[in-house]
């Protein structure tokens, strides 16, 4: 199998898509992924990043593949979970305080700083509605998160997200309160909770 091969068969078994990283990982120079670019074969999507012309277009994958260091949260989460039913048109994306990546310059996203300490709490990989992975806070922490931001958050998505968490059957209020504590907002997570539960 030749190298055109390899990258057009890495990128079917990955839903339409490779970056140069993974093109590198298989020992593999990006001057191919040009080649295959400029027949038509692949399509540049982003900065390193390639899918298949006949693959939809994944905004979270590719937004996902800009920095290691993020992760989706509030809102976006909501959606990634389906507990909001609104398409994101601004992506929110959660980052530790030291932060100083490609992120900054894009418009399509707000940024939450948080402590090292506590990025990673609650961090899940999540697939993408074209079936691909990206990082996402589990609904625990985003429900933490909305609690904490509320000023910031869309009225209508917040009552739904929380109404139907409320619901669910798999939620987990045991870890919702350690994260609340973790978090410094148990006592409204509290408060909202003995409202709806």
């Amino acid at each position: 199998m030749n190298n055109y091969d390899k990258i057009l068969n890495y990128a079917k078994e990955n839903n339409g898509y490779i970056t140069t990283k993974e093109a590198k990982d298989l020992e593999i120079n990006s001057t191919f992924l040009t080649n295959l670019v400029n027949n038509k074969q692949l399509e540049k999507v982003g900065t390193g990043i390639y899918k298949l012309p006949e693959y939809p277009i994944d905004n979270f994958y590719i937004l996902s593949k800009v920095s290691k260091k993020m992760c989706y949260s509030h809102v976006t989460s909501l959606y990634l979970h389906n507990m909001s039913d609104r398409i994101p048109l601004i992506y929110d994306v959660t980052v530790p305080y030291n932060y100083s990546g490609n992120l900054l310059k894009n418009k399509n996203v707000t940024l939450r700083y948080v402590k090292n300490d506590v990025f990673e709490l609650g961090k899940i990989d999540i697939k993408t509605i074209n079936d691909l992975t990206v990082k996402c806070y589990d609904l625990e922490r985003t429900i933490c998160d909305i609690i904490k931001d509320k000023k910031h958050i869309d009225k209508e998505i917040y009552a739904k997200a929380l109404k139907e968490y409320a619901k669910s059957k798999n939620k987990n209020i045991f870890k919702l309160v350690k994260y609340a504590r973790i978090l410094g907002v148990e006592k409204e997570v509290i408060e909202v909770m003995e409202l709806l539960l």
